[in-house]
């Protein structure tokens, strides 16, 4: 019998008990987001995460990606400081490349790193050398938890400004489980891990698991079938962090980006059909949800 774990529902009442950040002012006021990833085989996942954090109302954008795909995602992505990194002969953000970003990662109201990165151990030497540098609020997600995985107790200095973003397959990878264990009780895991790394952890899947170092735990059963598909997490972990840019508390930022992902997917399986919308098109839902819960 599956375990059973105390939690909160998301719900759109439940998040207006707990509401955002107002915004006041201008673009500084909402936050200095970076992002960080990207490779020559995988170059439009920062373009998914960039967009997707701009669209949860982070105020202004930095990029650091490999420099083979800076001039084209420069185009893609007007609103950005775009900013070449080194790379592997494979195409993969070198580890030596962090030194070209602590600059922009002092002026940073919230750092995102992992989205299409593909060479594990340059991506946790990059991330490590990162994460010995900086002091703001941290969101890391795909290859960007390698360094997690390799020591659970990296994000300590931080002390809870962290938000992991992991799938099912990437948790039991940290965990060093088979994955059929994380299944079988991902509510448990997303808590175990994030008492280790003492960071908030928002598990995707069919239903999410934000998971707090407190030990508190909510669930999330919006969306469907149609966000299973390339792409979809880097919106998510995009959110996340647009929303941290903004004030957010990492709980707080977590709970609201897995609902308000899982309520875009719901607006375009709505207007498109249950499968075939793209992650591409998320993005834009997402002021649109966030009006509707915040009515």
């Amino acid at each position: 019998m599956p375990a059973v774990h105390e939690h909160d529902l998301i719900t759109p009442q439940l998040l207006r008990s707990w509401p955002l950040p107002t915004p006041t002012g201008g673009k500084e006021s909402r936050g200095r987001i970076l992002i960080v990833g990207g490779s020559a085989e995988v170059p439009g996942a920062v373009l998914l995460a960039a967009e997707a954090a701009l669209r949860a109302g982070a105020g202004k954008l930095q990029v650091a990606t490999v420099a083979s795909v800076v001039g084209s995602l420069s185009v893609h992505l007007p609103e950005a400081l775009v900013r070449g990194l080194e790379e592997t002969p494979g195409g993969a953000v070198a580890a030596h490349g962090a030194e070209n970003v602590l600059d922009l990662a002092d002026g940073a109201s919230v750092v995102l790193v992992g989205p299409g990165m593909t060479d594990v151990e340059e991506a946790r030497a990059f991330t490590d050398r990162l994460l010995e540098h900086v002091a703001c609020p941290v969101v890391l997600d795909a290859l960007g938890i390698a360094s997690v995985t390799a020591d659970p107790t990296c994000l300590h200095r931080l002390e809870g400004r962290a938000v992991l973003t992991p799938n099912p397959s990437e948790l039991a990878i940290t965990l060093h489980r088979r994955l059929d264990a994380v299944e079988a009780d991902p509510a448990g895991a997303a808590l175990e891990l994030a008492q280790r790394a003492r960071a908030t952890v928002g598990l995707g899947g069919a239903t999410s698991w934000i998971a707090s170092p407190t030990g508190s735990l909510w669930c999330d059963e919006s969306g469907g079938a149609g966000l299973g598909v390339s792409g979809s997490g880097d919106v998510r972990a995009g959110v996340t962090a647009g929303l941290l840019a903004r004030g957010a508390e990492p709980d707080q930022a977590a709970a609201w980006a897995a609902h308000l992902h899982g309520r875009a997917g719901e607006r375009l399986a709505a207007a498109i059909g249950k499968l075939g919308f793209l992650a591409r098109e998320l993005p834009a839902e997402i002021p649109r949800v966030q009006e509707e819960i915040e009515l």
